[in-house]
C-alpha cells in the first residue's frame, strides 16, 4: 500500500520499472519548471523529480522537509550521476504524490546537519524522535543491534543458556544506592530494581544450569559521567559452573575480540590481553583503567628525593613521568600543565625540568648530580626529555600523576590511532577505608577471597586480595566479573568482616545463604558492560549517543518528563507519603 522498495535498494538494472517508495523529505531544490526531491527512509536515499505535471508541482509546492511522503513513479537513468551513494544512478519521474505524514514548517533544529552536533543536549534529547532521524546517530542505534545479535550468537555458540532474571528484585550492596519500589500488595516493603543480576545468576549455578547468560538491564541511582549513564545500562551478563578466573578469562578474550573485530575496521589486540595487578596499574598509570594506547608511565623517585632540600618534596611521595623529546616545549606548555595540574587534578603544583644539554626550568636547582646519573641509568631519562613530579600523599600522588599522564598523552598527541587496546585488571583489593574509616567491600562483595578463610582469619582486612577482574579498554572499564565465595561459612565470616551479622547475612541475602547449604559447584562469571562496547566501537565519548533515549546529565528523562509527580491516589494505593521541605 505504501512502498514496494526502499530507498536505499533501486540502481541502474531497475530502470523502466514502475516503484513505489515511502520516506522523510531530506531535501527539496527547486528549479523553476523542475523540483527535486532527496527521500530518505532508514536504507538510504532516492531522488524524486517532479516536472511537466501542475498538480505534482502544486503538492509539491505545500511540501516541507521531514515530512512523510509515498511516491509512485517510473525509474529512469539520471543525466547527472551521483556515485556517493548507491542510488545514485537513477531517479524517479514522479506519477504520483501522496502526504503520509506531515511537519511542521519550523523544526526545533536542522536534523542531518554539520551543525547538529552543536545544538543544546537538552533540546536534542526533548526532541530525541527527531534526533534519531540524524544518519550518524540512527546507524549508531543500528549497531547496538547488530553488537547484540553477534553477542548472542557468540554466546549461544560457547554453550551459554539465555536466562531472564527478576527486574523487581530486592537491595543488594553492589556499591551503589538502590532504586526501590513500594508494593502496593505488602504495605511499607520494597522492592529494588536490580544493581545487578548477581544473587540470581548464582542461584542458576547452584540449579544446575551449566552456563548462563543474558544481556540484562541494571539500575544503580548514580552521578552521571560522559561515560556512564545515569539510572540505567544494559550488560552482556554470565555466569560458569565449575570455573576459575582462567576459563572466565578465555570467554572474554573471545567474546571482545569477537565483537570488535566484526564490526570495526580498527586494529584489535591479540589474545591473551595483557594483566596487570591492580596494584601494578596504580603505580604505573595512577589509575585502575589505564590507556594502554599512551606510551607514558608513572615512575616512584621518593628514595631519589629523600635527602633533597626542596621542600615540596621532604617526607612526600614523590611520582614523575618522564617525557621522551618532551623538551621541545615552550615555556607555555609547562605553565599551562601546571595550571591543569592544580585547576583539574587537584594537585598544590606540578614540579617540572627539562634536559638541553642541561637541566633547565622549574626545580632544576634541585636535581644534584648524583640525582641526574640515576634519572639517566634507573628512570630513562635522556637529552631532550621533560619530566613532570608530583609530590603528595601516596593515594593523591597516584591519582594526580595519572591525571596528568593522561593529559599529556592528549596535548602531546602520544595516544595510538585507531587500535583497541585491552588488558585485565586483576587482585583487586577485597576490602577498602570507607569514607567513615570502617572496612568495605572494595568490589563485589560475592567474591572470593584469595587465600580463602585462612586469608579472612588472619590477614589485615586491607590486605586480603580476591579474585576479582576488570576488563579494560583504552581507559574505559567494560567489564567487571569475579570468581564467587560459594562457600556459606567463608560467605559469614567476609561479611562479618564489613560489618553485617550472619543475620543480617541471613535476611539480606536469604536466598544464597540458604541455597549455599544445598550443594553449590564453584563458579565465576563477568558482565561485559554493552553501552561501553557499542560507544568505543562506534568511536564516541559520550555514551548517551548509543542509546537510544537516554537521560540528560541530570538524570531527567526530558521527553518523556519523567522523573514526575504522581497523583495523590496513586501514593495512597503504595502507602506512601510524601515528606519534603518547601524551599
Amino acid at each position: 500500500m505504501y512502498r514496494d522498495h526502499n530507498c536505499g535498494e533501486l540502481n541502474i538494472s531497475n530502470v523502466g520499472e514502475t516503484v513505489l517508495i515511502a520516506g522523510w523529505v531530506q531535501r527539496i531544490r527547486n528549479l523553476g519548471s523542475m523540483k527535486f526531491i532527496d527521500l530518505r527512509d532508514q536504507f538510504g536515499i532516492t531522488q524524486v523529480v517532479i516536472s511537466e505535471n501542475e498538480e505534482l508541482m502544486n503538492i509539491a509546492n505545500e511540501l516541507v522537509t521531514e515530512c512523510v511522503i509515498s511516491v509512485k513513479g517510473k525509474v529512469v537513468e539520471r543525466s547527472n550521476k551521483n556515485t556517493k551513494i548507491p542510488t545514485g544512478e537513477i531517479e524517479i519521474n514522479a506519477e504520483e504524490i501522496k502526504v503520509l505524514g506531515k511537519c511542521k514548517n519550523v523544526l526545533p533544529f536542522e536534523i542531518n546537519s554539520e551543525k547538529t552536533g552543536e545544538v543544546r543536549e537538552d533540546l536534542r534529547l526533548e526532541y530525541r524522535f527527531l534526533d534519531l532521524r540524524n544518519d550518524k546517530l540512527h546507524k549508531t542505534i543500528l549497531l547496538r543491534s547488530e553488537v547484540m545479535k553477534t553477542l548472542r550468537r557468540k554466546m549461544d555458540e560457547l554453550g551459554f543458556t539465555e536466562v531472564q532474571t527478576p527486574i523487581l528484585a530486592n537491595s543488594s550492596p553492589e556499591g551503589a544506592r538502590d532504586y526501590l519500589v513500594p508494593s502496593r500488595l505488602h504495605p511499607g516493603e520494597f522492592y529494588a530494581l536490580p544493581q545487578a543480576p548477581q544473587q540470581f545468576k548464582q542461584l542458576l549455578m547452584v540449579s544446575g544450569f551449566d552456563k548462563y547468560y543474558q544481556i540484562a538491564p541494571c539500575f544503580r541511582d548514580e552521578d552521571p559521567r560522559a561515560d556512564r549513564a545515569p539510572g540505567e545500562f544494559y550488560q552482556l551478563d554470565f555466569e560458569m559452573s565449575f570455573a576459575e578466573q582462567e576459563d572466565v578469562f578465555k570467554v572474554l578474550e573471545d567474546i571482545f575480540t569477537t565483537v570488535f573485530k566484526k564490526h570495526t575496521n580498527w586494529e584489535v589486540d591479540k589474545t591473551p590481553f595483557k594483566r596487570i595487578p591492580y596494584r601494578e596499574a596504580m603505580e604505573k598509570y595512577g589509575i585502575d583503567k589505564p590507556d594502554l594506547r599512551n606510551p607514558l608511565v608513572i615512575q616512584d623517585a621518593t628514595k631519589l628525593f629523600e635527602n633533597t632540600e626542596f621542600n615540596a618534596f621532604k617526607g612526600k611521595t614523590v611520582k614523575i613521568i618522564v617525557v621522551p623529546e618532551g623538551g621541545n616545549q615552550g615555556r607555555k606548555f609547562f605553565d599551562n600543565m601546571t595550571e591543569f595540574a592544580k585547576e583539574e587534578a587537584g594537585a598544590n603544583g606540578l614540579a617540572w625540568v627539562k634536559v638541553e644539554g642541561e637541566y633547565t626550568g622549574g626545580i632544576a636547582k634541585f636535581i644534584t648530580d648524583d640525582i641526574k646519573e640515576r634519572l639517566e641509568k634507573e628512570y630513562g631519562v635522556q637529552e631532550n626529555s621533560a619530566i613532570f613530579f608530583i609530590a603528595d600523599e601516596l593515594e593523591r600522588a597516584q591519582k594526580i600523576a595519572g591525571q596528568v599522564r593522561i593529559e599529556l598523552g592528549k596535548r602531546l598527541d602520544l595516544i595510538e590511532k585507531n587500535v583497541y587496546r585491552f588488558c585485565f585488571i586483576t587482585d583487586f583489593p577485597m576490602y577498602e577505608l570507607s569514607d567513615e574509616g570502617t572496612i568495605d567491600f572494595n568490589h563485589n562483595p560475592f567474591s572470593m577471597p584469595q587465600g580463602g578463610k585462612e586469608a579472612l582469619e588472619t590477614k589485615d582486612p586491607l590486605d586480603i586480595l580476591a579474585y576479582q577482574y576488570d576488563v579494560v579498554c583504552n581507559g574505559y572499564e567494560v567489564c567487571s566479573g569475579a570468581v564467587r565465595n560459594h562457600d556459606p561459612e567463608l560467605m559469614v565470616k567476609a561479611f562479618e568482616i564489613a560489618g553485617y551479622s550472619e543475620k543480617e547475612v541471613e535476611t539480606r541475602f536469604g536466598a544464597l545463604y540458604n541455597a549455599f547449604q544445598y550443594g553449590t559447584p564453584p563458579h565465576a562469571g563477568a558482565a561485559p558492560g554493552l553501552d561501553r562496547m557499542v560507544m568505543l566501537i562506534a568511536d564516541s565519548d559520550n555514551i548517551r549517543e548509543v542509546i537510544a533515549f537516554p537521560k540528560n546529565k541530570k538524570a531527567r528523562d526530558v521527553l518523556m518528563r519523567a522523573p514526575s509527580a504522581v497523583t495523590e491516589k496513586q501514593l495512597k494505593d503504595v502507602h506512601i507519603k510524601i515528606d519534603i521541605d518547601e524551599k
